[in-house]
């Protein structure tokens, strides 16, 4: 059924609620009582002492403790001066790499200094291979301390952003200067084409940028050509403002979420890290374009570690709530507890999780909150890695409707016993009920089809959508606008040693490399996908973690970044940035656009911080080792002058964030006819958008048609010439739209 709508205007002052706030009994800072700090309940105490314990048991961890260090040392201690030189060799080396993993550099310089002196005293058979180990990492020990001495030390807006300019340039050059001459060595007796051969040219490039000596100071032979650093079409460049915001946070590898967290409609920011002693942050939006610390504030101490999180207003009360994950990668010492932190409407968080129901956690970074049974709320699905020797289940939790929930997984067919690196929701064949995409390492994706009573069935085969067999960050979108919903899955590669820089930078110089590409997924709204990767100008190997999308140039289209790396700290390779090109093919703009990062990406968020209509880029960064922290950044648009719309949801006899939900703006733009379509969701698999949706117009000066489509109840709701610029509100069921009239300001 369709409703034409009348307009109606609320304006939502911000002189108005900076005047309520200095009222007595108000606090001043908007969503903290005025009472002091909430008083948190046993189930939130207790989950402070689970994580308290998790945290004692950092040294036994592969990622981050220090128990192979502490027995390495030790053997070094007692080496013998009369030991075989290859013992030697193999104990200071793989101490250096140890001491470089905890972020000990000079220790680490050292011992690969110690096992150099070595290599001259090795059988000939092993001296030429170990030379080039040991030069290569000792070049990496370099650069790592001169990425530490500078680019996070120093963290400037050109930090680490291939090509390397201007403020990228590295004030103290010691560590670059040192990196290349290892470097050289390599290049000097490796095979040309080689492993080693190919990383070490790629990374001495890299330092010889550092210190302003590429191009012209590198060997013509060596030099990788300046085209190499180009974007496949002009675009205006996005300025990494996060250093003078605050918001660049010293972590390992996280999560984020962009979201009004605290009811006064402008988007604040939430992240977290895989670091089980990491605290998590709470940036409030102070809607001036400044940024303030509440995590303390809003009850969030003590909730340590976390590599991603989503969130959703799980229990229909208005406010958003937060998942956080915790335990991915570390096997079976992974079972660490997961976090439910419940929305207190004020600013405040309390950790449910025991009281919830979902206490029995397995090591796991995935999870998507969707309404499977169309009952009102929403259900929430968590993609665990499962184990050689322990093949954990996934897990569907049904929302019970009280603030519990119930695993369901084993009936509904779902528990899928691989290891999953990305669950999303979403209704692939236009049956009102929405399905389950599963991205498996090591093992062939899923797609679970809602039956509709409760289970599902793996249709992926049939549906043509199992690869990559190595994947990582999916999810669902329309990326022509054809109003079928699509599929991305990125491509991921476990092979250890040089192979995955190898195959990267193979990618960027044309040569030959073995590994998978990610595969963009065509729907037909049938059942059916085809792949279009190729077709559609996907060819760069990458290995993202984190990823999403978003509308970069509000032209209707949508974009799409991609966080790449891996832990080793030769995964010195450019984040990427692909725009839309009308849905007939994606440019690579990483370069252009000031979007081509060094350092690890992960939990990618595309929203408009400023209420200009234009999204900027939140990225949570930073690597799995100690040693290899990095901050935060914050991509600012530099506008496009097209119209926008932003768009808040409202369910009512759907769940109350609207998850699911299919918008339609029908414009006319240069004389055509055309539709732009969004379905509410975070968007991505490791970092979450708001969940109030934004659609770039493009240069319409209207909306012609705005369509609401609500599947739980196969309601329509139908507006007619609706303005541009603006953030309305609609509820369901209502034959109104809310205009919310926000103030607009420059970030920083």
């Amino acid at each position: 059924m369709s409703r034409r709508g009348r307009l109606s205007v609320v304006v939502v002052a911000v002189v108005l609620l900076a005047g309520l706030s200095a009222l007595p009994g108000c606090s001043r800072s908007p969503g903290v009582l005025s009472s002091g700090r909430r008083a948190q309940p046993p189930s939130h105490q207790r989950m402070l002492e689970l994580l308290r314990e998790v945290e004692a048991q950092r040294a036994e961890n592969g990622f981050l403790g220090d128990l192979n260090v502490k027995a390495l040392r030790s053997q070094a201690g007692s080496l013998r001066p009369d030991a075989p030189p290859e013992q030697g060799f193999g104990l200071l080396g793989g101490l250096g790499m140890e001491e470089l993993r905890l972020g000990n550099t000079d220790a680490a310089i050292e011992r690969l200094e110690a096992a150099s002196a070595l290599v001259a005293l090795l059988p000939d058979a092993k001296r030429r291979d170990f030379a080039h180990q040991v030069w290569f990492y000792l070049g990496l020990a370099h650069l790592r301390r001169g990425e530490t001495q500078n680019c996070v030390a120093r963290h400037t807006s050109d930090s680490c952003i291939l090509p390397i300019r201007e403020g990228g340039i590295h004030a103290n050059q010691e560590g670059s200067r040192k990196a290349i001459e290892q470097f050289t060595k390599v290049l000097e007796s490796a095979d040309p084409g080689s492993w080693e051969h190919t990383c070490a040219r790629w990374l001495l490039n890299i330092a010889a940028m550092t210190i302003g000596l590429y191009p012209d100071g590198v060997r013509p032979a060596w030099r990788i050509p300046p085209s190499v650093f180009t974007s496949d079409e002009p675009f205006p460049r996005f300025v990494d403002v996060a250093p003078r915001l605050g918001l660049n946070t010293i972590d390992l590898s996280g999560g984020a979420i962009v979201e009004d967290l605290d009811g006064d409609r402008h988007l604040d920011i939430l992240v977290s890290t895989l670091d089980t002693a990491g605290p998590m942050h709470f940036f409030h939006n102070n809607a001036d374009g400044t940024f303030d610390d509440r995590t303390e504030e809003a009850g969030l101490t003590g909730l340590l570690g976390g590599l991603n999180m989503v969130d959703a207003d799980y229990d229909n009360d208005g406010d958003v709530d937060v998942l956080v994950l915790r335990g991915a990668w570390f096997g079976t010492r992974g079972r660490h507890p997961r976090s439910l932190l419940r929305n207190n409407g004020d600013g405040t968080f309390t950790d449910v999780t025991l009281d919830a129901g979902l206490g029995e956690a397995y090591p796991s970074q995935a999870a998507s909150w969707g309404d499977h049974d169309g009952d009102g709320d929403l259900d929430l699905y968590i993609g665990n890695e499962a184990q050689p020797e322990e093949r954990y289940p996934s897990q569907l939790f049904r929302n019970n409707g009280d603030g519990t929930f119930t695993d369901i997984a084993r009936e509904a067919g779902v528990e899928n016993r691989k290891f999953a690196k990305a669950v999303v929701w979403g209704d692939y064949d236009g049956d009102r009920r929405p399905d389950l995409y599963v991205s498996n390492l090591r093992g062939a994706n899923r797609l679970y089809h809602n039956n509709g009573d409760g289970t599902f069935t793996d249709v992926a085969k049939e549906a043509g959508v199992t690869l990559p067999i190595d994947s990582f960050p999916a999810w669902f979108f329309d990326f022509d606008n054809d109003g079928n919903l699509d599929i991305y899955v990125a491509s991921y590669l476990q092979e250890l040693g040089l192979a995955r820089l190898y195959c990267t930078v193979a990618s960027y110089l044309s040569l030959p490399y073995q590994a998978e590409l990610g595969r963009l997924y065509r729907g037909d709204g049938k059942g059916h996908f085809d792949d279009v990767t190729l077709e559609q100008g996907l060819t760069r190997f990458a290995m993202p973690m984190g990823a999403n999308f978003g509308d970069l140039d509000n032209d209707g289209y949508l974009d799409f970044y991609l966080g790449t790396g891996y832990p080793a700290y030769d995964g010195l390779v450019p984040n990427l940035m692909y725009r839309n090109r009308g849905g007939k093919g994606f440019a690579d703009v990483s370069f252009a656009g000031g979007f081509a990062h060094l350092q690890k990406g992960h939990a990618v968020a595309f929203a408009d911080l400023n209420n200009d209509g234009d999204q900027e880029i939140f990225e949570q960064m930073g690597g799995a080792y100690p040693g290899d922290a990095f901050g935060n950044v914050l991509y600012e648009s530099p506008g496009f002058g097209h119209h926008w719309l932003s768009i808040q949801l409202v369910g009512v006899r759907s769940n109350r964030s609207a998850v699911g939900a299919r918008i339609r703006a029908e414009i006319v733009e240069d004389g055509k006819r055309r539709s732009i379509y969004r379905w509410v969701n975070t968007g991505g698999s490791f970092g979450c958008n708001p969940l109030r949706q934004t659609l770039g117009l493009g240069t319409a000066s209207r909306v012609e048609v705005l369509e609401v489509f609500w599947p739980t109840t196969g309601l329509t709701q139908t507006f007619r010439e609706v303005a541009p610029d603006r953030l309305l509100t609609i509820t369901e069921g209502s034959d109104r739209i809310d205009v919310v009239v926000l103030k607009s300001y420059k970030l920083g």
